[in-house]
C-alpha cells in the first residue's frame, strides 16, 4: 500500500506543479491560495470598464432624449409656420377683395364690377399657382378611384362616355404634383 500512497502523492505533486500552485505557504511557488492578488485586480479592472461602459450609455441616453426633445419643439415651430408664406401671398388678393368691396358698394356699374371681380379671382388662381397648386382636369377623362371621388352616377348618354367624367361637384388639386384634395365628380354609367 506504501507504493500506492507514494504514487498517488507523486501524481498529486505533478498536478501541483503543472498548476504552478504551491498549498503550502512556507513552500516556494509562484502563487498561493491565500494570495488571490491577481484575481482582485482582473475584478477591480472589469469592474472599472463597466462602470465607464454605464456612464458612457448614460450620457448617450441623455444626450438621445434632448435630441429628440430639440427635433420635436422645431418640427412644432416648422409646422406653425410652414403655411406662413402661402399666407402672405395671400394677403394681397384679400386687399384686392377689399377694395372690390368697397367698389361694389359705391359702385352701380355691373359690367365694371365682373370686371373688378375677376381681377381679383384671377390674381388668386396665378398666386396659388405660383406656390404649386395646379387644378385636376378631370371632365371626360376615365374614373379613377385614386384622383376621383363619385358621388354618383348617371345613365351616360352615348357608350364612349360609360366609366368616364361627365361632370365635376368639387375640383381636385395637387400641390407640387401630390394630391392634396379628390375631385368629386359625376361617373356615366
Amino acid at each position: 500500500m506504501e507504493a500506492q500512497e507514494k504514487a498517488q502523492i507523486n501524481e498529486t505533486n505533478d498536478i501541483m506543479s503543472e498548476m504552478e500552485m504551491n498549498t503550502d505557504e512556507n513552500a516556494a511557488g509562484t502563487s498561493h491560495l491565500n494570495e488571490p492578488v491577481a484575481e482582485e485586480n482582473v475584478l477591480e479592472k472589469l469592474e472599472a470598464e463597466l462602470q465607464e461602459q454605464k456612464d458612457k450609455y448614460l450620457r448617450l441616453m441623455a444626450e438621445f432624449d434632448n435630441f429628440r426633445r430639440r427635433t420635436a419643439k422645431e418640427r412644432l415651430e416648422l409646422m406653425q409656420t410652414a403655411g406662413k408664406e402661402v399666407i402672405v401671398s395671400l394677403l394681397d388678393v384679400l386687399d384686392d377683395c377689399d377694395r372690390a368691396e368697397k367698389q361694389l358698394q359705391n359702385s352701380d356699374d355691373i359690367a365694371l364690377q365682373k370686371e373688378g371681380i375677376q381681377l381679383v379671382f384671377n390674381k388668386l388662381r396665378s398666386t396659388l399657382q405660383g406656390k404649386g397648386v395646379k387644378v385636376m382636369e378631370s371632365i371626360h377623362t376615365d374614373f379613377d378611384v385614386e384622383k376621383h371621388e363619385a358621388i354618383t352616377e348617371i345613365p351616360a348618354p352615348s357608350g364612349e362616355l360609360q366609366g368616364k367624367v361627365l361632370d365635376e361637384v368639387v375640383k381636385g388639386y395637387y400641390l407640387n404634383d401630390k394630391l392634396i384634395r379628390f375631385a368629386k365628380v359625376v361617373v356615366g354609367k
